[in-house]
């Protein structure tokens, strides 16, 4: 069984992707960049990445899921020397069972420093 997850935030909006797709136990949600309201926030990765982590956690709570669900995580950082700050702020959220993670530096649309995507794992029963 797969189904998108979606919700008002959209705008009515048509977007060539979901926000989330549900297939089976498994939720997709795809990547997430550090906006609000549709704006790029201004600030360093540290700002950047609570903002990721805080709209990936809205779109998992449309799937009835949080953080301690996610088992796998993908991210790509615009800066390598950002590592260990983005890691800094990761650890404070996925603290007592960390998900596999890839991490990978790539250019980034303007003013964006970080992008994640997750796959969190949670039984329909």
């Amino acid at each position: 069984m797969r189904y998108d997850v979606a919700d008002a935030q959209a705008g009515g909006q048509r977007r060539p992707f979901a926000k989330a797709v549900r297939a089976g136990d498994f939720v997709y949600v795809s990547g997430q960049v550090p906006t609000v309201d549709g704006e790029v926030i201004t600030g360093n990765i540290v700002a950047q990445t609570e903002q990721v982590i805080a709209n990936i956690k809205a779109v998992l709570a449309l799937a009835d899921c949080t953080l301690e669900h996610v088992v796998k995580v993908n991210v790509w950082l615009d800066d390598a020397r950002d590592f260990s700050s983005f890691n800094a702020v990761f650890q404070k959220h996925f603290i007592d069972h960390p998900p596999a993670r890839s991490t990978v530096q790539s250019p980034m649309m303007v003013d964006i420093k970080v992008e994640m995507d997750v796959t969190a794992y949670k039984p329909l029963i």
